[in-house]
């Protein structure tokens, strides 16, 4: 005999049970401020009798409110899965669903998919991880649609929408100068893909690093890896074939540096002692590859959440953004593992 579907409690019963309104009800489940604690109590009860499940539709009965947050995102990086696991950790606990939806940034057809996808959803806000959070179109269509926007890691400060970024500058100095000090003076720097804005950061970072160090930077050994595997493992053939190899890689992200790693392994070189290799993000391949990789910690969690609470703690919808509008940095750190070292003695030949 098969078993009857559950009936679905709707928010009206509960309102009759506690004897309120359906906008109070509402307001005892979105946790809003100003409900009387022995009315807030009465409601909860009467939820827990009836065993009523809130939807999303239902909790925006009382207000202009849709619960709903997307995380547009570009191509999957190095902290795509952390960042999501964060903001939607933080979202479930505040009642908020995130729609996480890819997005080409090179299609010529992206402000009609935008336009499409705002038609048919009622966004609360909208987080954007680079490039997506520099895109002129993609911020244009957000705005006209008033759809509030919080961006992570933008190249430049706009007046409508908070940031949320580490120092990658003084990141990638700071990793430089540890190479430095290690005794490296041909070091070789793989780029990210030129569209973030972090790679400008961390391009300046190492090259600052270096300028003050004395020590000149060879052209050929700063290349674009584009944050991908496999123009990591272009750059790191290129610059393992020159004349004069690098004693250590500065890769811009772990992926590109796992592909460094891989490619002087299969060349059957050792690491640290005749190649350092260095990352940054410290995404999970950094400890799953061996040598572990010594990189760049991003609390990518942290910024999620970070994130996630500028949008539900602010209720831009109601009341705007803060004044002063929000730019946030949050600390990184130096994640020293077992992939750099010391560089190889070059003995010269004796005349």
């Amino acid at each position: 005999m098969a078993m009857r579907p559950r009936r679905s409690v709707t928010i009206q019963e509960v309102a009759d049970r506690a004897g309120v309104s359906l906008k109070t009800v509402s307001r005892v489940i979105n946790n809003e401020p100003f409900v009387q604690a022995e009315t807030r109590e009465r409601v909860q009860r009467a939820i827990e009798a009836l065993d009523y499940r809130p939807n999303l539709n239902a909790r925006g009965l009382a207000g202009d409110r849709s619960f709903l947050i997307g995380l547009f995102y570009d191509r999957p990086g190095d902290y795509l899965a952390d960042f999501q696991a964060g903001a939607v950790e933080r979202c479930r606990e505040a009642g908020f669903h995130l729609m996480v939806e890819p997005w080409d940034s090179d299609s010529p057809d992206i402000a009609r998919q935008v336009t499409t996808l705002l038609g048919q959803l009622r966004l609360e806000a909208a987080i954007l991880l680079p490039p997506l959070s520099d895109h002129a179109i993609m911020l244009e269509r957000l705005r006209q649609a008033e759809v509030p926007i919080v961006r992570v890691a933008p190249t430049r400060p706009l007046e409508d929408s908070p940031a949320i970024r580490i120092d990658d500058y003084s990141a990638a100095r700071e990793m430089t100068e540890y190479l430095l000090g290690l005794g490296h003076r041909r070091i070789g720097f793989i780029l990210g893909r030129a569209e973030h804005g972090a790679t400008e950061e961390r391009r300046r970072g190492f090259f600052d690093a270096m300028a003050a160090a004395g020590t000149p930077v060879d052209p050929g050994l700063v290349l674009p890896g584009n944050f991908l595997f496999a123009d990591g493992v272009a750059c790191a053939e290129r610059m393992l074939d020159a004349a004069e190899p690098p004693t250590a890689i500065f890769a811009s992200n772990d992926d590109t540096a796992a592909a460094a790693i891989s490619v002087a392994q299969r060349r059957g070189l050792r690491l640290p002692d005749q190649l350092s290799v260095v990352g940054f993000d410290d995404a999970p391949v950094a400890s799953m590859i061996w040598p572990a990789l010594t990189t760049i910690r991003q609390p990518v969690a942290s910024m999620a959440r970070a994130a996630a609470d500028l949008v539900i703690a602010s209720a831009p919808r109601r009341n705007g953004w803060p004044a002063p509008l929000p730019d946030l940095t949050l600390d990184y750190q130096l994640i020293k593992r077992c992939s750099a070292s010391a560089p190889p003695v070059r003995r010269s030949s004796k005349t």
